[in-house]
């Protein structure tokens, strides 16, 4: 009978944790986010079941709705928690004492009980989109992250904010990408923020925005994350255009952190860069397909060679299901480095304006069938 040396069984035991590290960060990369901008939607509680039963292990909600929070506990369901741009963005960045006030009321009387992963402060918030709101975005950041700290539940907690790709100035090729001259002064100090505490940066992609409104210029099938030519940007290959937005997206923090290239990497908390500086591991906040509404306000059939609308369920279909398995892959730019990404959205919710596509990025319809079939894992 052979004999297994103490040496033998730390390595046998540090080989098994590398193989559970690695099925961690290759399955269950997606989360849905869950709005609830309907007046026929289910009640939170249906909503959480059917998260469970679909094995949906991620989901993003946009304000701490405390029935929803609820209907969370023990449910080993992982959350991202905004901090409203309405109200609450303004209160929290007021003072210490506010911010203090709304973790307690909002996160730790739920955690750990509630799988809290991320606080997005802020979502989509810049000075091209939204400028009455970007000078909380920062204050609020700090007081939130110093809360969360004196609450003890940091690292388990991680603060950061959410962006749009608009904020790029230029995104092909990807490794040139730059931030637009009139949104980097105000969100190179929040890159800078991010960099500081090691967290994320929530990024919503939108390849069928992209699509529409650059007629005639990107491949269906490359917006699709279907299987194509792809292209060559820059000397490097990309075979989807989400791919690419997310390289350009690290690209235009580099700049901002003045560093490039990469010195080692951690696929949990981002890439360290030469002279130890952290570059915000970014994640997929938003991104989706719609199944129906038309082509958006920049279509242009004519531009697009006569096609019909890609708003149209096949290719939803077609694009969340692709979507769910790109993202356990990484990047060109970050190999090694899965996408945490969350699918807009749960449910199809008739109150959302503006009119049109907004209201057809549901996976499910209001009563709890799915639209398509789609695969979670």
């Amino acid at each position: 009978m052979a004999t297994t040396t103490p040496t033998q069984l730390v390595n046998g035991t540090i080989m098994l944790i590398a193989l559970m590290a690695s099925l961690h960060l290759t399955v269950g990369q997606i989360g849905v986010y869950y709005g609830r901008n309907g007046d026929n939607l289910p009640p939170p509680a249906a909503v959480v079941g059917l998260y469970k039963r679909n094995n949906i292990q991620r989901m993003r909600i946009y304000e701490p709705h405390h029935p929803t929070l609820d209907a969370l506990r023990g449910s080993n369901i992982e959350l991202t928690m905004s901090v409203p741009n309405i109200n609450d963005l303004q209160y929290v960045a007021a003072s210490q004492v506010n911010a203090n006030q709304w973790v307690q009321v909002n996160v730790c009387n739920y955690f750990p009980a509630v799988k809290i992963k991320h606080i997005v402060v802020g979502n989509e918030i810049s000075p091209i989109k939204n400028s009455q709101y970007t000078s909380f975005v920062l204050p609020a950041l700090r007081n939130v992250q110093t809360a969360i700290t004196a609450a003890g539940l940091s690292p388990q907690i991680k603060v950061t904010t959410g962006v749009d790709t608009g904020v790029l100035g230029n995104s092909f090729p990807p490794q040139n990408s730059t931030f637009r001259p009139d949104v980097v002064r105000y969100l190179a100090p929040i890159i800078q923020f991010l960099s500081d505490n090691g967290s994320p940066l929530f990024v919503s992609i939108y390849p069928y925005f992209s699509y529409v409104e650059n007629p005639g210029k990107i491949n269906l099938q490359y917006a699709l994350l279907q299987p194509n030519r792809g292209v060559v940007a820059g000397g490097v290959y990309y075979d989807n255009l989400y791919y690419a937005l997310v390289d350009a997206m690290y690209a235009a923090m580099e700049k901002v952190l003045n560093v490039a290239g990469t010195a080692s990497s951690s696929p949990l908390y981002g890439d360290v860069k030469a002279g130890g500086k952290y570059v915000p591991a970014v994640k997929g906040g938003e991104s989706g397909w719609p199944s129906n509404g038309g082509g958006g306000p920049h279509y242009s059939p004519t531009g697009n060679a006569g096609a019909p609308s890609p708003a149209n369920a096949d290719n939803a279909m077609t694009y969340n299901n692709n979507l769910v398995q790109i993202v356990k892959k990484g990047t060109p730019k970050r190999p090694n480095q899965p996408i945490e990404t969350y699918i807009f959205a749960m449910f199809d919710e008739d109150l959302k304006q503006p009119p049109g596509i907004e209201q057809h990025f549901g996976l499910f319809s209001p009563r709890a069938f799915l639209k398509y079939p789609m695969n979670f894992n």
